[in-house]
């Protein structure tokens, strides 16, 4: 009966997501082998200036574009296979810079290097401050009394709430010009701060944002967790002896692992997508991501066009890389359950 439920009901359901997931995905992913460019003809125009006894006329090619019937330029699709790749990657740029032993130019010098080090590095160092600030805040409103736990659990709830870009906003307009904390700053240190005229005062904010807007889920879902800790075990610890960060590091945490696990794939998934920071912050002269790269092609040139094949082959790669990311948690996960 359980197998015929599970042929009738859920395997077309899994069949309809797995579909209806990988069509966009090989769409995507055949669209990083093709360019479209308009189709352009050379011409040959004669200038004519009025002289005497004759005209004197030079004659000179230029490219125009091809006009269809309604006079819209035409455009070709055409098989490029791994160049767009190749255009994005600059393996050439990237092997003369080695060469020449300028490796952390690679970093500074090429767009698709410089977003894709600040992306790894946004998404590694805030992935525990998450973690960590959520543990703390959950384990401080577990242990604060019930008057005050409304209230702390109302205010450590709100960064979530705002939405990521307005959040954003706030944070630059405390810091920019002549924002609230800049001045305080100045006027304690005595000198003149400008904290977006460089990139790496600006990658601080954003990790600091982004640990502040989301540390309350994670607080959420540890103070979830705690609720179910096993009491006879708590006071068998103290019974024994053990200090209140023994009991929380041999009790609590190895009962949140799970917890923690499911955090780092969420947080992995999200962070690795940054861009509302991006867009928040105007850092794009200093500082970029992979998602933002991939908008950046997707936006008209000076001639109208859109580099679709490289925003293609970016949001293939961003693809990679998260999934090379989550394999680890994934796996741990895996064998943490089959040791269950």
């Amino acid at each position: 009966m359980k197998n015929k439920t599970f042929f009738t009901f859920v395997a077309p359901s899994l069949v309809m997501m797995l579909v209806f997931i990988a069509i966009p995905l090989v769409s995507v992913f055949i669209q990083s082998f093709y360019v479209t460019q308009g189709v352009f003809e050379t011409v040959t125009v004669e200038t004519c200036t009025p002289s005497f006894p004759t005209s004197i006329c030079e004659s000179t090619e230029k490219t125009i574009p091809i006009l269809d019937a309604n006079n819209n330029p035409l455009t070709q699709t055409v098989f490029v296979g791994l160049d767009t790749y190749r255009a994005l990657l600059e393996p050439d740029h990237v092997s003369d810079l080695m060469s020449n032993g300028q490796f952390l130019d690679v970093f500074s010098s090429i767009d698709f290097y410089k977003a894709l080090r600040f992306t790894l590095m946004f998404t590694l160092i805030t992935l525990p401050l998450v973690i960590g600030v959520g543990l703390l805040i959950a384990l401080a409103v577990n242990n604060a009394s019930k008057k005050v736990k409304g209230p702390i659990i109302f205010v450590s709830l709100l960064p979530f709430i705002i939405t990521p870009v307005i959040g954003a906003l706030s944070i630059k307009w405390l810091f920019i010009g002549e924002g609230l904390l800049t001045r305080a700053l100045e006027n304690i240190t005595g000198e003149e701060i400008s904290m977006f005229a460089q990139g790496w005062t600006i990658e601080l904010l954003m990790m600091f944002y982004r640990v502040w807007h989301v540390a309350p889920f994670a607080f959420v879902i540890f103070y979830a967790g705690l609720q179910s800790v096993n009491q006879d075990t708590l006071e068998s610890a103290i019974i024994d002896g053990a200090s209140r960060f023994e009991r929380i590091r041999y009790v609590v945490i190895p009962h949140l692992m799970p917890l923690i696990y499911f955090i780092a794939l969420i947080h992995l998934m999200d962070t690795y997508r940054v861009f509302e920071e991006i867009i928040g912050f105007s850092s794009e002269a200093h500082v970029i991501s992979l998602q933002w790269l991939t908008f950046d092609f997707l936006e008209p040139d000076d001639t109208g066009n859109r580099a679709i094949s490289r925003a293609s082959a970016s949001s293939m790669l961003t693809m990679v890389g998260i999934i090379i990311l989550l394999v680890p948690v994934l796996s741990r996960t895996l064998r943490d359950q089959k040791k269950g």
